[in-house]
């Protein structure tokens, strides 16, 4: 499970200032934000770049449009494409205004998401 930490205490410090309600849970070899019980967001190391990447849950109804954004990819998963979800690079999250773009979208989508079966 490799993450940046400093990413990941980046990512905290959005979330508190917004008034999310969240929780860190280790998935997707990284380190995972639940609000509300849900997958939000995330981030890892890319194991074959070794990039630190924000995992970004945004639904599908900007997933295409979001993909134009050149640093943003989809997240694939066992060799498939998930819709809804994104990868951000590095260089999307670079600045804090950047960052909290992408986690203001995931935030906005979070009450349409909904949980996993447990």
């Amino acid at each position: 499970m490799a993450f940046n930490e400093f990413t990941a205490q980046r990512i905290r410090e959005i979330l508190l200032a917004k008034g999310a309600n969240f929780t860190e849970k280790k998935m997707f070899s990284g380190l995972c934000f639940m609000v509300e019980d849900k997958m939000c967001c995330g981030t890892h190391i890319d194991k074959k770049t070794g990039e630190d990447v924000l995992l970004c849950r945004i639904g599908e109804s900007i997933y295409e449009q979001s993909l134009e954004n050149p640093d943003c990819i989809p997240m694939e998963f066992t060799g498939k494409a998930m819709k809804g979800f994104v990868y951000v690079t590095e260089d999307g999250i670079k600045k804090n205004k950047q960052l909290d773009y992408w986690l203001q979208l995931c935030l906005d989508y979070n009450p349409l998401a909904k949980k996993s079966k447990k």
